[in-house]
Order: C-alpha cells, then structure tokens, then sequence
C-alpha cells in the first residue's frame, strides 16, 4: 500500500511538472508573485504580531514607570507635625538633583530588587551559592558589582573614594568614611571573625603575613592620613578648615578573635559597680572598666576572660591608640561603632577611655574664665574637640539613662563627650538571640530584650536625645564659645521628622535662625561654632532626597549634612550590603526600598519629559 501511495505521488508531481513547464512565462510570474504576496502577508502578520507584542510589554513598562513617577510620597506628608510658625516647606526649598541618568536608573533597578521581600531576606544565601557556582559566579559579580556595589560603596580603596568624597564637598557636605570589613558571625566563637562573601579572606590580605586584623589596623591609618591629606589641600584651596571627613572603626575588625570582646563584656556585666544596675543591659561604662587589662591584674578564677581574651584586648587597645593618635595629629574625627548588645559593653568601655584621653580638655580655673571669655567668631577653634565618638542607639531601652550617665561622666572626667545617634541596625538579631533558648551569643539576665518592641518607643527615645543633646549644646556655647566644645554629636537618621526635629530644635535653642523674604524659600543659618558641634548623617546611596533637602535648606561655613561611605573590595562589604539589605528594613524594606524606587523614577521622568504627566 505505502508503495502504490509513493508511486502516486511521483505521478502527480511529474504531471505537476509537465503543466508548469508548458504554462506561459506570464502565468509563471503570476503564481510566483501570488506565492510571495501570501509569505509576504505572513511574516507581516508574524512582524505585526511581535512588533504589538512588543509594544504592549514596553507601553506597560512605561505605565508602570510613570505610576511610580506619579505616586511619588511628597515629604511634606512625613512632616505634617513642623510648626506653623516655620513658613518653610520641603517642597519651596530648591532639591539639587542629579542630571546623569545611569545612577537614576541604577537605583530605580536595586531599589526596585530590594523592594521584594523574598530577595531582602534570602539575599545573603543566594549569593553565597552563586558566587562559588563557575562562569554564573562571574556573571554574578559583574552585575552586583555594577548595581549593589556602585549604589552603596564608595568604591574599593580609599583613593577610589577621593572623586566622590571631593564631590559631595562641592554641595558642602562631608563623608563619613569606614572601611567596611565586618565580623562573620559564624565564626565569631572560634574563628578569625573576618571573611568574604565567598569564605575568603580580604583581597589583597590572603598573600600578607600579617594577620587580617593587623591589616585592617593599617588600612584605616591609611585611610586617615589619605583623608588628611584631602583636607589639607581642601583648606589651601579655599582657606578654610573644614574637618568635613571622619573616619569610622568597628572593633570587631581588629581582633583576631570577636569572641574575645563578647567574654569582656560578660565580665564587665558581672563586675560593674552597684551604681551602673540602675541603667538597663548593656548596662553604662565605668573608668575603672579596663584596670583587668592591665599587666599587674590576675583573673580570677571562674572568670569569663581567659588569658587569650587579655592578649588580644590589650593588642586592641594598643592599636585603638595608634589610631587615635594619627587622628589627633591629622586632624581627623574618629567615630566608634555599635554593635551587637554581647559586644556593647566592651566596646563602650574602650570608646569612653579613647575619649577620656583623647578628648580631654584643658583645664581652666574658675578665677581665670573670665580672661578668656569671648564672643562668638567665625574662626575655627585651635584644638579639635571632640575627636573621637562613640555610638548610642536609641532602640536600646538604657540609651536615655546611658546618655544622661555619660555627659555626667565627662563633665567629672574633664573631656569632651562625642556622641552619634542611630536608631540602630541590629534588631531583628537582638530579639531573636534573645528569645532564643537555643543562641549561644546573647549575654542579658534580664527578662526583657534590651531594644524596645515597637518603633514608636525608638522613634520616641530618638527625639529625646535630640533634645538633651542640643540643649546641652546651647549651654556648652552660651557659656563659652572660646574654649574647646564640650559635647559634639552626629545625629544619623534616615527618618524626614527626625531630621526636621532636629532643626527645630536648632532654632528653639537659639543655634540656628531663618533667613528670608515672605515670599522666598526659607534658608536655616547654621554659624560656624555650632556646626563644629552639630552634623546630620545618612547612608551613601540611601534617602539622597533628604540628605538634598536638609543641605539645601541649611547654610553653614562648614559641612552639617554627611553621608556615611563605605569602601573595600566587593567581597568585603559584601556582609555590609547583606546586613543593610535585611536590618535596616524600616529603610530598605517594608515601603522604605519603594520610596526610594519612585523618587528615583520621578526623577528619570522628570529629566526625559519635565513635569509633564506628574
């Protein structure tokens, strides 16, 4: 049967043939034409299909991309409790605002990433996995390193950091700059405390003999006498002296052992005076905190402090002083970070004993105040006070009893507190260690976790220091600006009411004033000996919008805005990205990653098109 079918068809087609070959030439032209006009109206209709296809996907992007533009929160609402006696609003000051598209649409896609949940909190996972996958994990590094990396990261040395630390000066803001090797908490109770976001070493660490932590200690003396020599020629070139760059040190980088500060401050939870039980876990810091490091001092048996524990402390004081010293003669503040609430209490202790001797101030007999006495000048002060600060964190429920200790404290001792005031980046850690029958890290006796539980109360905690910070600041000044400042302060926020509590309280104590007509923007006059003392800081990368805001509605001679810059190599901040990515949700998650998606696509929209659809 399949035979006779075969034979049919070559019948068929050789009659085909034969009709073809005696058809006319203009029958053959007809057909063929006929055959080319049906494949013709074919692959228009395919063409036609993509090209709507394609217009459909690119009309709903643009759809999707101008819904966010247009939905854009205006910070007037998140400032809805400022005065009415302040005529400003953040819409009538001028916003500087960026005319390079690649950073706007390079945040409008991270801000957008971050804005899903699942990838804020499987990111650290997944680019552990990725990473190490071969040809992918390149890939991966390439575009992390072009999005994350270039959005929040300063770059990968120091001196990569010099364009955008000279550019943001030119807006009259200043950087804080950390080198941002963070510990591993997975090998924190046993390991160096130090990796990569592969499991490796530092770059440019793995061939060194020295250990990492040594490294690290030079690295940021580096990075001072870097920054030093920035301003310097800064001050050359328009005769002023700023002080505009700080540097930030985290004592978990610079112990070969984390777990060495976690057992210091178990024993100073257990040996602190009767006086600090009144101040919630981590309880406040004491002068006489490291007697136990000295080489006279025994451990007592049973102590949490193994011999180990003392070498490694007393290397770290050693080196917390080295860097404080080429601070103080560069010229350079130096800020102290917080941590995790198991290393709090020894981190206070070392930064309440650097700001005992490096923050001390001269001391002046009553008879004589009167000598020196002068009114307020525009010229910058011949010692540099406070020059080192440490961290408080007001979700932490001993903060405003920890911060009324330690201005109590200094004014004993004679030195210059330096406070910096952050919400705090570690509490979804703190509850779970806390709660956890089965963590081997939290250190607290007590009952209750030592942060609050509900935003409200650290929202609440915020502002209160901010008042007793800046009213002790109007004191420090009312009763003499001639000497050496008594209390400075770098208030961290990224929240627009905080940031507005501030300068109104800047102006009900008398430190700042307005200028202007009644019908023109409002311009804050911060003076010279106030900025000395007073500084707002947000994260490189995060809520530019306010940072833009706050440096257009303020003036000062010197920098009062800051943004906080990180820099190292990619798989060194790598922990810093993840941590920011997942802590900091009240920032990146939870409708902070969206605003800021949408303020960057107003933006984009706005240097396309104007203000046209918006």
């Amino acid at each position: 049967m399949v035979h006779i079918l075969q034979h049919g068809m070559f019948i068929s087609l050789r009659r085909t043939g034969v009709m073809w070959r005696h058809l006319p030439s203009t029958n053959h032209r007809l057909l063929s034409i006929s055959h080319s006009i049906l494949t013709s109206r074919w692959e228009c209709v395919g063409k036609r299909r993509t090209w709507l296809l394609t217009g459909f996907i690119s009309s709903s992007a643009v759809i999707a991309f101008w819904a966010d533009a247009k939905s854009c929160p205006d910070p007037s609402v998140d400032l809805s409790s400022r005065p009415a006696s302040s005529p400003a609003t953040p819409t009538s000051i001028p916003q500087s605002k960026s005319t390079d598209l690649l950073p706007l649409i390079r945040a409008y896609v991270v801000y957008g990433l971050i804005s899903i949940p699942f990838l804020v909190d499987h990111a650290p996972h997944i680019l552990h996995h990725m990473l190490r996958v071969p040809f992918v994990g390149r890939a991966v590094d390439t575009i992390v390193r072009w999005t994350f990396f270039a959005q929040f990261v300063g770059g990968e040395t120091v001196g990569d950091t010099l364009p955008l630390i000279r550019r943001l000066r030119y807006d009259n803001k200043g950087t804080l700059l950390g080198y941002s090797v963070e510990v591993d908490e997975s090998v924190a109770t046993g390991g160096s405390g130090h990796s990569t976001a592969d499991g490796q070493s530092p770059r440019g660490v793995q061939n060194l003999e020295q250990p990492i932590h040594k490294h690290i200690v030079e690295e940021i003396i580096r990075s001072i006498d870097t920054v030093g020599d920035f301003e310097d020629r800064l001050a050359r070139e328009s005769g002023v002296e700023a002080h505009g760059t700080w540097i930030a040190v985290k004592l978990t980088a610079l112990l070969p052992r984390a777990e060495s500060l976690r057992n210091f401050s178990m024993y100073l939870v257990r040996t602190r005076s009767r006086s600090s039980e009144l101040v919630p876990f981590p309880g406040t810091p004491n002068s006489s905190d490291l007697a136990i490091l000295d080489r006279q001092h025994h451990i007592q048996p049973g102590s949490s402090l193994m011999e180990e524990d003392i070498r490694d402390l007393q290397e770290l004081y050693v080196n917390l002083r080295r860097i404080c010293m080429r601070a103080k003669e560069r010229r350079i503040k130096i800020a102290i970070d917080a941590e995790y609430t198991w290393y709090q209490p020894a981190i206070d202790a070392f930064g309440h004993a650097l700001m005992e001797q490096f923050n001390k101030l001269p001391e002046q007999k009553a008879w004589t105040k009167w000598l020196f006495f002068r009114p307020s000048s525009g010229v910058p002060q011949t010692e540099l006070q406070p020059l080192i600060y440490v961290t408080y964190q007001a979700y932490l429920r001993r903060t405003l009893t920890h911060l009324t200790h330690s201005i109590a404290l200094s004014r004993k001792k004679g030195y210059a507190l330096g406070v910096k005031l952050v919400r705090g980046a570690y509490h979804p850690h703190e509850t779970a260690s806390h709660h956890s029958s089965l963590s081997t890290m939290s250190i607290s006796t007590e009952p209750d976790p030592p942060v609050y539980t509900s935003k409200v109360e650290t929202d609440t905690c915020y502002d209160t220091c901010v008042s007793i910070i800046v009213r002790a600041i109007a004191d420090d000044i009312r009763s003499s600006s001639a000497r050496p400042p008594r209390l400075g302060v770098l208030f961290g926020t990224h929240n627009w009411r905080s940031s507005e509590f501030v300068l109104q309280q800047l102006v009900k104590n008398g430190l700042a004033h307005e200028e202007g007509g009644e019908n023109e923007p409002q311009t804050l006059v911060i003076p010279r000996e106030v900025a000395e003392r007073c500084t707002m800081a947000q994260l490189y990368g995060m809520a530019d919008s306010l940072t833009n805001y706050t440096a257009a509605r303020t003036t000062s001679p010197i920098p009062y805005v800051m943004k906080c810059m990180p820099y190292g190599a990619l798989g060194e901040v790598m922990p810093y990205l993840s941590r920011r990515a997942i802590e900091n949700k009240s920032v990146l998650g939870n409708g902070g990653a969206t605003r800021e998606r949408k303020e960057a696509a107003r933006l984009i929209w706005k240097n396309l098109v104007g203000g046209v659809g918006l």
